[in-house]
């Protein structure tokens, strides 16, 4: 039994002192206790919280960060060449690359104070599209990696079929995504068979309406009954126009009319919407899982969040493109995005609760349900997925509660993150991975392999 003090830690009731939490051996929250004294054997920390789920994530595309800030041939250059950029890169990458850029990005999200990554894999084959002798290779290497880094998983491995809704067959670099759909069934059990810790979970992923056939999209939520299902949706204008001149309905009314959406669903982007579309996407329960950093890199534009959280919608955030890891900063860029679209301030803010309590209550909750994943609330039988924040720092200096929330996300960073926990697995402690040294210099090899890619 692992013992965990907390001069103050956020509990489902509010803010509470001396908090001691009990972690089983099988990583689950036995106990929490307030008002007690620290246990001689207790790691004890200042400020305890819930630690969230990074809910979107293409784990390999971390390498590629900082490297596609030029312009390319086209003057106007758009996610649609940073796209070809990415295919390009992706077709030099081998099993191995993979699952040391996937460790590695995985430590950055521990260390960001993440304790989940729900993976978005959609590469599945060898270049030019021909599968591996085992047809889960990659997902293995996912796996592989998440048991080094000791991160939660919510495997998602994806579905892709088709260049876009006409049907057209995949381009260089897309056909390592590429199956039907019975290969693709077979693909995701054999994945599914190589997740082992107790805590990982495999859901299912239709890229997007425009790589994926109407009869199989439609067929999704029956045909995996449970776990979960995450899909790009509404993500560029280009998007949204393709989908309405092929199919006859803007992509987030042909979802709402076909698919079954509902609480199993998380939804990536969503952020060319249209105000009737935010209301009824949020009623149906589904999750919004917002990149704001990526976003804002690719020029996807502003998820519509006030609309959305007034319309009693669920959010959660990820990393995507990983250009950057850093939780604070994903909340900061959201809320900020609101205030400029609108001439407002503090935009996620009630009555009740500060910008950065309502925004990290959401997602705690949004990330748990989009990865079906008990955590999200420092209770007992929950997965002990915690933080802690060093409250000694000049930005939390003299900050309680609420208020040291709002100075974590607003006027600090993630170096606050001292220690973290995924399912009890203490894997951070005084701001570093305890596998950091041999997790970089396997990063460090790859990248010195890939220098000549882009």
């Amino acid at each position: 039994m692992q013992m965990i003090w907390a001069e103050t830690a956020l509990l489902p009731s509010g803010w509470a002192r001396d908090v001691r939490v009990a972690v089983d051996g099988a990583g689950r929250i036995a106990a929490v206790s307030e008002g007690v004294e620290a246990p001689a054997d207790a790691v004890r920390v200042p400020m305890l919280l819930p630690a969230p789920v990074n809910v979107h994530s293409h784990a390999f595309q971390r390498a590629m960060a900082g490297l596609t800030e030029r312009r390319g041939p086209d003057p106007r250059d758009s996610f649609w060449t940073w796209r070809q950029l990415m295919f390009r890169f992706l077709d030099r990458l081998t099993p191995e690359h993979i699952e040391a850029i996937t460790a590695f990005v995985q430590m950055e999200m521990l260390e960001a104070g993440y304790a989940c990554n729900a993976e978005f894999h959609y590469l599945h084959h060898q270049p030019g599209g021909v599968p591996y002798d085992n047809l889960a290779e990659l997902s293995e290497r996912v796996v592989a990696a998440s048991d080094q880094s000791g991160i939660g998983l919510c495997l998602l491995p994806v579905l892709y079929q088709y260049g876009g809704c006409d049907g057209r067959d995949l381009g260089p670099g897309q056909i390592r995504f590429g199956n039907d759909f019975e290969r693709y069934l077979r693909l995701r059990e054999e994945a599914g068979a190589a997740l082992k810790a107790s805590d990982a979970t495999l859901g299912a992923a239709p890229h997007s309406l425009r790589a994926v056939g109407q009869d199989d999209l439609k067929r999704f939520a029956a045909q995996f009954a449970e776990g979960p299902i995450h899909m790009h949706l509404a993500e560029q204008r280009a998007e949204v126009t393709e989908v309405a001149d092929a199919w006859g309905a803007r992509p987030v009314e042909w979802a709402l009319e076909n698919m079954a959406l509902d609480a199993r669903w998380c939804l990536i982007h969503c952020t060319q919407m249209q105000p009737q579309e935010t209301e009824a996407l949020a009623r149906s329960a589904a999750v919004a899982g917002l990149c704001p950093i990526t976003e804002s890199s690719l020029g996807d534009g502003i998820f519509d969040g006030i609309r959305w959280a007034e319309a009693g919608g669920a959010m959660a955030v990820g990393s995507d493109s990983n250009i950057r890891i850093a939780l604070s900063e994903e909340l900061r860029t959201l809320d900020y995005s609101q205030r400029l679209r609108d001439g407002s301030r503090a935009a996620f803010a009630s009555a009740e609760k500060s910008t950065g309590r309502r925004l990290y209550d959401a997602i705690l909750a949004g990330g748990a349900q989009a990865a079906q994943r008990d955590s999200g609330a420092l209770e007992t039988g929950q997965w002990a997925d915690m933080l802690a924040l060093d409250t000694g720092s000049k930005h939390l200096w003299g900050r309680e509660g609420d208020t040291a929330l709002d100075a974590w996300i607003f006027a600090g960073d993630d170096r606050l993150v001292r220690e973290v926990w995924s399912a009890g697995r203490h894997m951070v402690t005084g701001g570093q991975h305890r596998r950091r040294a041999e997790i970089v210099a396997a990063y460090k090899q790859t990248i010195d392999a890939l220098k000549d890619a882009l």
